[in-house]
């Protein structure tokens, strides 16, 4: 069964898809995507109940004025999962939704059973991709969400996928287009003012995978795959054909990856 429940969260509501039973698994979405973006790992692990939040400022949650920030977001999903019942949950987030979890982390470990990571990596912006930040964010409070969507779409998706799904470049293109422009700028200063996770890897002690897309840009198997070696008796996994949106691009592998993973618990 699904159902959408309203989660009251600091000066919003979220809205928070919730799927099945069973041990919880928490899908948190990059950017700037809302919950849609897990629809092929939604729709499977029928043994799990599924609980996939669109973040403050994403989707049909509700996009106030004021602060973004990792912490922010961190806080929110403690509250979702208040709200829905479940004290500890496999976590798993891609881009964005991986440096919420590494504030998850730091800032309640005790609601964390594992952690799935996708495209994403532990450091901090350059100076230069703090600019490039503020740049963008500037462009959608000037332009809308439109030009923002045009930027990110080359390197969203991997090479493989804009030459051979056009479906789905129409599909991401949409999810982009539909976020608030509020939500777009404060998620881009959220993650030019977020703070490095390098050293938090090392003291990660719950069961680990790491998904790379082999075609990923963004965050490309050479940043990745340190990035796991740092985190104790981490699981890497490269997929083939993908590029930043493995889930998306390449469902089916990454299905099996967690599949494999959640069996392994």
């Amino acid at each position: 069964m699904t159902t959408f429940v309203r989660v009251p969260v600091e000066g919003a509501a979220l809205t928070v898809q919730v799927r099945g039973d069973g041990a919880p698994i928490l899908f948190v979405h990059g950017f700037p995507l809302d919950q849609s973006m897990w629809t092929h790992q939604l729709a499977g692990f029928s043994a799990w109940r599924r609980i996939a939040p669109d973040l403050r400022g994403a989707g049909d949650s509700e996009a106030p004025t004021g602060e973004y920030s990792m912490a922010r977001y961190a806080d929110d999903l403690v509250m979702v999962l208040d709200a829905v019942g479940a004290e500890r949950a496999v976590c798993c987030g891609l881009s964005m939704g991986g440096y919420i979890l590494f504030e998850l982390m730091r800032r309640h470990p005790e609601r964390v059973r594992a952690l799935v990571l996708c495209d994403t990596k532990a450091e901090a912006d350059t100076p230069q991709g703090k600019q490039g930040r503020e740049e963008l964010a500037a462009l959608a409070e000037r332009e809308g969400v439109a030009p923002v969507a045009e930027r990110l779409l080359p390197k969203l998706l991997g090479l493989t996928t804009r030459s051979r799904d056009l479906g789905l470049v129409e599909t991401v293109r949409a999810m982009v287009l539909r976020s608030p422009v509020t939500g777009v700028a404060g998620a881009l200063r959220a993650m030019r003012d977020r703070p490095d996770s390098t050293a938090l890897l090392g003291e990660i002690r719950v069961p680990t995978l790491v998904v790379a897309g082999a075609e990923d840009e963004l965050t490309p198997p050479a940043v990745m795959q340190p990035m796991a070696r740092r985190i104790r008796e981490a699981r890497y996994v490269e997929v083939p054909s993908a590029g930043h949106l493995t889930p998306l691009e390449r469902p089916d592998a990454v299905n099996e990856v967690l599949r494999d993973f959640l069996a392994s618990l």
